[in-house]
């Protein structure tokens, strides 16, 4: 995990020292990230800002850290029978390369910890999971859509480790985010 870290804070430093090499040019940071709400029965909050750099027209880098809480309840009728709570914080890396301008690949080693409770009703009954730092190395792409020194990014990824205790199970993720250049 150490190596995962100082790994981390290499790329983000490189970033830093590349940024004030290029102080006389146009300024190629940018942020953006992914939110998300979704309440009732299944209840999902997501929070995670990214902050990134413009090596090139065609390569990007940087860093962000997430947050997500899921709470999946099951009834029967009016009667609550179960529910489950999971949290995870975490932080991720990513790498992205433009092949054309409207089209991007990228590679997002992430370090998750995650944990959580089940609930069982009748009798009342509750167990912790064991919280665990979990990795996930998601893997995709997407659309990118212009708008000036912003753009909008439609995409698709998937968690190529799949660790049993991953947040993002056995399924494609698909975001829909938005970079500021700034």
């Amino acid at each position: 995990m150490k190596k995962h870290l100082q790994l981390i804070m290499l790329l983000l430093c490189s970033s830093a020292v590349f940024a004030q090499q290029e102080e006389g040019k146009e300024n190629r940071w940018f942020g953006g990230g992914n939110f998300g709400l979704s309440f009732g029965n299944y209840t999902f909050i997501n929070i995670s800002p990214q902050v990134g750099y413009r090596f090139t027209e065609r390569v990007a880098a940087g860093g962000g850290v997430n947050f997500q809480y899921v709470s999946n309840r099951t009834r029967r009728g009016d009667e609550t029978i179960s529910k489950f709570n999971r949290g995870v914080g975490g932080l991720n890396v990513f790498g992205r390369v433009y092949p054309i301008q409207q089209f991007m690949l990228q590679v997002q080693p992430e370090a998750n910890y995650v944990w959580g409770k089940d609930i069982y009703y009748n009798p009342r009954t509750e167990y912790k999971v064991g919280s665990q730092l979990v990795p996930s190395l998601l893997l995709g792409g997407g659309a990118v859509f212009p708008t000036g020194r912003s753009a909008l990014i439609i995409s698709m990824f998937y968690d190529v480790l799949q660790n049993d205790r991953s947040p993002y199970g056995r399924r494609a993720i698909v975001n829909f985010g938005y970079n500021v250049g700034f």
